[in-house]
């Protein structure tokens, strides 16, 4: 099952974030907390850590690009870490 990530409001008022870095590249398996993506706002940059144990299947931003707050920002596949 797919897990889709969207992008929250991380700091009140918040619209949108500009990915910094990736901490992980698709077909990456990940375990819950681990740091996944790197975002900055325009208050404050902050790493994102993952909210399930699975396999990265879609990286929907590269680094650099601004992805905008209900975005979905990356996808999972559970159960496949």
């Amino acid at each position: 099952m797919s897990f889709e990530f969207h992008l929250p409001d991380l700091a009140e008022g918040m619209t949108e974030a500009e990915i910094v870095s990736w901490k992980v590249q698709v077909g990456d398996a990940v375990s819950m907390d681990q740091p996944l993506v790197e975002v900055m706002s325009d208050k404050a940059t902050v790493e994102i850590p993952s909210p399930r144990e699975g396999t990265i299947s879609a990286l929907n931003y590269k680094e650099g690009e601004t992805c905008e707050v209900g975005a979905v920002l990356f996808v999972i596949d559970e159960g496949q870490a």
